[in-house]
Order: structure tokens, then sequence, then C-alpha cells
């Protein structure tokens, strides 16, 4: 295994996942396209996919699908994770994925990624594989216009099916690989963590099987116990294969019966057990908290008694419909007080799903300010209530169903157009939790058909069933430290008998006005049209507007209901005197709280109800800068808010005091983690001297940010349009496009004058440097090697010294990990820039032990030496210009590189018809190309910054 990026579903995500709408689930049922108004019907299947099932109990899930071309996404899932081990097995069903990168029948060892790599394929980026409690999935996209690759690919899945070899040398060479894993995991989270899981899965074996095990038993386990662990559940009747992507499905369905219509069972295979959580009396209540924790959290889990409802029939898709809307309404509350003054929690979300295993609660989350994790949770409890008492408003749920509909709507028009990497998952959860498979246009309109049918009081009805005093928990995490004190278990019990018999008022649904822009503004003209037409795949067209600002668009077709939006003017906050910049640095990123023309966010929440878009301004070092998307029925409504951003920017004190508290709440407590302290510092450390460097925040900061000053400079920075460039790339109507140009950029205020921004003055240390910091407890250390410094940009030096960096990662992998067995994942990274100034940053990073660190520094810069000398291998440079040219054919059909490609050639005033000669560029690419940056750019010398424990 190289560039792995292997996750372990991690436990905490799982734990604080949003989810608007339901996990519903479903079992395989016949083709059925029905509206579905029959509540005892069959959930449909999609009819793209064809399911079918070998012999030996094999599932396979099978779609064509064009996008991107010459591609199929392919996926081994396997019914066994961590939860099947046994006492001596700890970690090894994640040890086992390992394995399978390891040596296999038809590889040995670092066959396979070497292969994998002189394809094109990228790890991490591609080539993935994760292990959870229940499951494992590999994950393996294969060219499908080479029918040698092709069959290589099914080749490997069949390998990591069961054909593993699994030698001891193999297994000890492993073992470094897998604890330094096992070393990136530890710090506060886990620590917590350990201590309250028990109490989540109650009288449970998934509390003591977390996926990465223990590190005594990476360490000592038997060799015996890794290979009975592949022998017992990797096996066809637990496993499916899926292939979705650009070949017919008779091909594809006929590699997969020869590949693995061969596969067998055990003779007496053991029954797969199913794992559950014990229900029990009461509250249990959870305080933990740690000298290294970052944020202070509450979460309250009210977990259901009985089994999870799988989502069989047309009936409990319904069901979860009215789930949804009723998570939609909840949150939409909880986010209301997160824009408040003086809010009580910087977010907060409640929600009903899974926890562990197949245990589902209804959950209540909020990361709060330190000392405020009680008013959190008092405002979780008091809505929880506010609802069961009270139940929504029907406006409310007007906006609920109008959100949910639109969302349904966009899936469903994007549904061709849908990448086989976004199809393939859908198929894996229904093999492992049977979770539905309707079409898009299914969804879609079944939600357009049964919302009116489901009534405000079957919604309220939820909370009842979801609220209940026993089998519940209430979990708190935070930060240790002087002055401080823990919330005890008895506040805790306290407050929540006291919400349940509080005096609590219901909710006030406060209307805001129908329209965002009811009197548009006199409009404009467009002054000149100018078509880029060197060749359909750049043809893009530019509007000059009356006032002088340019509108550049592209219409493509890779999405049906997507336009996304940029736009940026030189200057930024460059152009501020340094005491100016330092008032309103910290200030900046609270200027769009306050709303637009008298509405405040809360008010747009409600009022773009229904529609698909968002506009974001910002100023940053540079320039001033729009960024947004939009579904095009909601075109108009985005160059609205352009104007009105313009224009009518709100002051509002109050909003600016809310976000405040809340950038006090969340980077109050940063610095304890180590890794993210270390960064910090070294930042500072580079900075020496530099009058305008920022950096982290501290409170007196935040409270020292003039907000009055921020809102003057933003109005002065938004006050001319004309030196504004916009770009919109996707479904673009072109007849609307030049109308609403008009209407809402070309009656912009604007003059004639044009800026460019300032080039600091200040240069960051280049050179000969060693930055050593400590920080933290757990045994690990982070490393950072930087060669940086001023340079003339040129296009081909720059493209050189990136694909310097991704040689040197194939072989800081190969090196550092495979040989040495010291890091799990290190990878170099290089660039060189135009703007402000032309500069060049080449760095190579990786985690470690402490006791490591010099050894694998060492190692490293014998690598760097290497290019220096001798450049990269023909080999390494043949792997970089396929992956590049693999990378870049997907790029070609997505909106968001063509709208950064096209900005990027103005913003850094270069020509837009390189993109053209982007695979002739990488195929002229050289050995001695890249020695010659290396010997230019890595030559000189070089920080050394490592992060150590604390003595």
């Amino acid at each position: 295994m190289k560039k792995m990026n292997l996750r372990l579903t991690s436990l905490t995500l799982l734990l604080v996942a949003f989810v608007f709408t339901a996990n519903a689930q479903t079992k395989k049922n016949p083709e059925n396209q029905s509206s579905g108004n029959v509540p005892s019907d069959n959930l449909p299947i999609t009819p793209k996919v064809k399911i079918g099932k070998l012999s030996n109990g094999l599932t396979y899930y099978i779609q064509n699908n064009g996008k991107p071309e010459d591609k199929v996404e392919l996926r081994l899932a396997i019914k066994a994770g961590s939860i099947l081990e046994t006492e001596d097995q700890l970690g090894l069903a994640h040890f086992m994925e390992h394995m399978n990168f390891n040596g296999t029948a038809n590889f040995e060892k670092n066959e396979l990624v070497d292969y994998l790599q002189g394809i094109g394929i990228e790890f991490g980026a591609d080539l993935n594989a994760y292990t959870s409690f229940d499951e494992t999935v590999y994950i393996l996209p294969i060219p499908s216009d080479d029918p040698e690759k092709l069959d290589k690919g099914f080749q490997i899945l069949n390998d990591w099916a069961g054909n593993a070899l699994l030698t001891d040398k193999d297994i000890d060479e492993e073992r470094g690989v897998v604890i330094e894993e096992y070393r990136t995991r530890l710090g506060a989270a886990t620590r917590m963590q350990n201590k309250y899981l028990d109490k989540i899965a109650y009288k449970s074996q998934y509390a003591q099987r977390l996926p990465i095990g223990t590190k005594d038993n990476l360490e000592n386990f038997k060799y015996e116990s890794l290979r009975r662990f592949q022998d017992d559940w990797y096996r066809p009747d637990l496993m499916a294969v899926i292939a979705v992507g650009d070949l017919d499905v008779e091909t594809l369905e006929q590699k997969i019966k020869d590949n693995f219509g061969g596969l067998t069972n055990p003779e007496n295979p053991k029954p797969r057990p199913e794992f559950g959580s014990e229900n029990h009396e009461g509250t249990f209540v959870a305080i933990e908290w740690d000298e290294e924790a970052t944020a202070s959290q509450v979460q309250i889990y009210y977990k259901d008694k009985g089994e999870p409802q799988k989502t069989k029939t047309v009936q409990d898709y319904r069901d979860n419909l009215v789930q949804g809307l009723f998570n939609q309404m909840i949150n939409n509350r909880l986010r209301e007080y997160s824009n408040k003054p003086n809010p009580p929690f910087i977010f907060g979300f409640s929600y009903h799903g899974q926890i562990i295993g197949n245990k589902e609660a209804y959950q209540s989350f909020a990361q709060t300010q330190e000392t405020g994790q009680m008013d959190a949770l008092r405002v979780l409890l008091e809505e929880n209530e506010r609802v069961k008492r009270y139940g929504f408003k029907a406006s409310e749920f007007e906006r609920a169903k109008k959100d949910n509909l639109a969302r349904l709507e966009n899936f469903y028009k994007n549904s061709d157009k849908l990448e086989s990497n976004r199809i393939v998952n859908s198929y894996v959860q229904n093999f492992l939790r049977e979770s539905p498979i309707p079409s898009e246009e299914w969804r879609y309109n079944y939600a357009k058909d049964v919302f009116p049918t489901i009534s405000l009081s079957e919604v309220n009805a939820l909370i009842a069933k979801y609220l209940h005093d026993d089998n519940r928990l209430v979990v708190m995490t935070g930060p240790k430290k002087d002055g401080l004190t823990k919330v005890t278990e008895q506040e805790v019990v306290d407050l929540l008998d006291e919400v349940k018999n509080a005096d609590i008022k219901d909710y006030e649904d406060e209307a805001v006005r129908a329209e965002l822009m009811p009197v548009k503004p006199a409009k404009g003209t467009v002054a000149k049209k100018e078509v880029n037409d060197e060749g359909e795949l750049i043809e893009t067209t530019t509007l000059t507007l009356s006032n002088g600002a340019k509108v550049t668009y592209k219409k493509t077709d890779f999405k049906n209901d997507e336009i996304l939006m940029s736009a940026f003017s030189y200057g930024g906050s460059s152009l501020y005197p340094d005491d100016v910049f330092k008032e309103v640095v910290y200030a900046n990123g609270g200027l769009t709280e306050a709303g637009i023309d008298g509405l405040k966010k809360n008010d747009m929440t409600k009022m773009m109800s229904g529609k698909i878009v968002n506009v974001r301004p910002s100023i940053g070092a540079y320039s001033e800068n729009f960024n947004g998307s939009a579904a095009p029925k909601d075109f108009e409504t985005m160059f609205q808010m352009i104007h009105l951003y313009f224009t009518k920017l709100d002051k509002d004190d109050e909003a600016f005091a809310s976000f405040v508290s809340k950038q006090k709440a969340f980077l109050g407590n940063l610095e304890s983690n180590p890794n993210i302290s270390f960064q910090i510092a070294l930042g500072k450390f580079l900075n020496e001297g530099n009058p305008r460097y920022s950096g982290l925040p501290s409170a007196e900061d935040l409270d020292n940010a003039n907000y009055d000053l921020a809102y003057k400079k933003y109005q002065e920075r938004f006050a001319n349009a004309g030196d504004f460039h916009f770009y919109f790339v996707g479904n673009v109507d072109e007849a609307q496009i030049a109308d609403l140009a008009s209407t809402y950029i070309a009656s912009l205020p604007a003059t004639d004058k044009r800026e460019t921004y300032k080039v600091p003055g200040f240069r960051p240390k280049t050179g000969s440097n060693e930055f050593i910091f400590n920080k933290g407890t757990e045994p690990k250390s982070q490393v950072s090697l930087q060669w940086s410094g001023e340079t003339k940009y040129d296009a081909d030096e720059a493209r050189a010294l990136n694909a310097l960096a991704e040689a040197l990662s194939i072989k800081l992998i190969e090196k550092l990990r495979e040989e040495e067995g010291g890091v799990y994942g290190a990878g170099a990274r290089g660039s060189i820039s135009k703007i402000p100034y032309g500069s060049y940053n080449f760095s190579i990073s990786f985690p470690c032990a402490p006791e490591n660190v010099d050894k694998l520094i060492d190692a490293s810069i014998a690598e760097v030496q290497k290019l220096i000398d001798e450049g990269p291998t023909a080999e390494d440079l043949d792997k970089v210009k396929k992956a590049k040219l693999l990378s870049r054919k997907d790029q070609l059909e997505q909106n968001r590189f063509w709208l950064n490609t096209i900005r990027s050639a103005d913003y850094n005033d270069s020509d837009l018809d390189n993109v053209l000669e982007y695979e002739e560029n990488v195929n002229a690419l050289t050995r001695d190309d890249l020695q010659d940056v290396a010997k230019k750019y890595l030559s000189k010398g070089y920080l050394r910054a490592v992060l150590m424990p604390e003595k």
C-alpha cells in the first residue's frame, strides 16, 4: 500500500452527523416506477441498476453511466468489520484491509501499487478503502476503454476478496504502518470518547471493538489470528461487487461472473452475528474534559427502545418524508438561535437516526462556549419541549415542504448528469444496510404528490415518540483549564427536571416580506459583447456593461440544474494602511452576518425557502470577491443578491456581536490541540517582524475589532462595480443573462477608476532555519520541511515544480512507509505563485513517532538530494504524467474546474488558451526539467520545523 488515505469510519463524525432526511432503508424489491400512492406497495428500485446474485451468494450491482467517459467505478463491499473480531483479533479487520495492498495471489508486495500508479490511479484521491464496525469497503476506479486494464481491475478486486497472501514477513512489515495510523488518532477526542462510549453502546460489543484496535494487539497478535479473520469472513455470501461506469451492463456482468463465480464459501461457514445495545433505566450522564480539547460540546440521546424499522414499502418511505420535515423545522429553529445576540451555541441541530450498530436515537447536539454548556443544554431541552407542547407552525411547515421539494427537484434535474463515483455508494449502502434506491425521478414525483397529503399534526406527533426520561444519555465534553469549573452530573439532572416543568412559551414565527427586491433598479445596458471561439472547449462570452463591469459566462451541459458564480476586483485589504488593516482584519468576516436591505439572516432563510441559491461577498488580501451558486430557476435571485450586497449591506451591531461571540467560542481553545498550536506558532516564527501578520485572533483581538471601520471600508471596496469582473459557468440561459446583467450589475454605481493590489514589503523567513515546538502529551510528532523564497514566475517551471513534488511523494511513501514502516502517510507539495509577487514554495510533511523524527527527516532529505543529483526515475515521471492526464480528463467536464480556470486566467493575467495545451505540456515534461527545478529551488537551505511532545 502506498499513498493510501485509508479511512476508519469516525465514531465522532457518526455521532454528530447532520441528517435532514431520515436514513431510509429498503430491501431489494422488484422494479416498480409507479407513483406509489398505495401504502402497501413495495418501494421501487431505480430501473438503471441491474442487481443479481451468483450461485455462491455474491451479490452484484451494475449500472451503465457515461459520466465521466472511459471510467468504471468498482467497489467490493464486505459485511465484515471490527464488530466480528475475537479478543485476539482487536484491530485486525482494519489490518486485513491494509494487507490486501501488500501481497496477493496475483500481485507481490508493492507490485499492486506500482501497477495502479503506472496507469494513472492516484492514491487517496482515487484508490481508497475503509473499515468500520460492520463493514469493509474497497474502492477502485479503473479505465474502461482499455480491455487489459479493465481485466486487471477485476483481477485486483478478486484478490481483495480473499487472496491476500498474509506471509509472516509482510504482516510484520505492516505492523509499523498500522501503528502509525493508530498514533494519528491519539488525542483529546479519543481519550474522552473512550470514557463514555460504553454509555452510548450500553452493554454492547461495539464499545469494545473500535476499528483501529489496540496498540498492544497490533504489535503482538499472532499471524494465525489475522488469517483466521480472512478465512471466516472474507467469503462470497458476505460480499457485493458494484460496478458503475462507461461500459455496457452485459460486459460488466460477464466480468463479475468470470472473476467471482469461482469463489467458494467455507464448508461450515460461521453465522454472521448481529450485535445490539441494551436499553437502560433513567438517564446516563457523561461529563469529560481534557487539557487538549479544542471545543465544548453537548449531546443528548433519546435512544429508541426497539429495533430500527427498515423501510420496505411506499408507506414506510412516506413516514421518512414526515420525519425529514420534522428535522427541517427543528433545525430551522435551532439555526435561528445561533444568529441571535449572545447565542447559546455556535451551532446546534437535532435529528433522528443511527448512533451505533442497530441502535437509533433522537439526538440533539450543540457546540458551545467553554462556559456555555448548561445554557446550550437548556436551549436544546427547551426547544424539544416547546415542540412537544405546542407543535410547529403552519408557516414553518410550508417552508419546510418547499425546501425539501426544492432539494429533491435539484437532485432529479441533475440525475442524468451524476458522476459514477456519486452513484456507486448508494448501491454499496443498499447492500450493507438495505438503504433505498428508487430513482431520483420517483423520489421527486412521489414527494410532489404526497407532500400535500401530509398533515402538520402528523409531524408534530413525532416528538412525543422521540422524547422519554429513560434510556436517555447526556454527554458533555470540553477543555480542562485553570479557572474553568466542570459541570456536575447533579446540575445536569436538575436541569432536565427543571425544563420538564418550566413555563415555556410558544414559538413566534415572524412574517417576512415576500420578495427579496420588490423594486428593480434602473436598468443599464450591454455596451459590448465578445465571444472567445478559439474552440468549443473554451468558448466563453464576455459582456462589457455600460458601467464598465464585465460579465464572462460559459454555457455547459455538465449539470442541468447548476450555475456557479465568482467575481473579483483587485485591491482587497492590501490597500489599507497597516493601522487600518490591524483594526479591521478580524472584523471583516462578520460583515455579512448583518443581512441585506433590512432582512436579517434569519429573515433571509425564511424568505429563501424553496430556492437553491447562495451568494458570498468577501474582502481578501489582494481582491474583493463574490462566490455563489444557483439553480437556473433562481438565477435572477442570485443577481438580486449581488446587487444588494453592493448597495444595501446592513449594519447591525447585534449581529456583529453575535459573530464575535461565536468566534470566541470556536477559536478560544484551538491552540489546545498540539498540531494546531504548532501551525500557529510556526506562522508567527516565519512572519516575525511582519506588521500585517494576523494569525489566530485572541479574545482581546476580537473585542478590539473595529466593526464601524470595517463596514466603512467594505462600502469603499464595493463602491465601484465598474472595476469588477463576474464569471458564470453552468446551464446559463444566454438570452436571460444579458438582461439580468443589465438590470442588476450595469445599474450599480461605478467610476472609471481601475485599481490594482499593493505588493507587501515584508518577506517571510527563507533559507536554513530550525523551529522545534513542544506541545502535547501523546507520543506523536509532526514534521514540516519547507523551501521557499522569491522568484520570477515562469509557467514551465511552475508545472515542473508541481510534478517534482508528486514524484517525490511516490518516493517518500516507498521509503518512509514501505521500507521504514515509520509513517502512515507522507507527501510533498510544490508551487510557484505570481501574486502578490513571484514566489515558490516546496514542502514535505508527515506525522511520526518522536523517536523516529531525525531518521525520517534524514531519509527525506536523501530523497530530495537524489532528485537534485539525478532527477526522478523515468518510471516515476511516467506515473505522474498519467495521473495528471487522467485527472484532467475528468476535470474538463466539471463546472467548478472551468469557473476556476477562466477566473484564474484573468486574475493571473495568463492565456486561457493554455488549457488546450495541457496534455502537450504535461507530456513534454522531462526528467531534466524536474531535475533543473530541483537544483534551482531545493539546493538552498530549508526550514526544519518539528512538533515534539512536551518533555
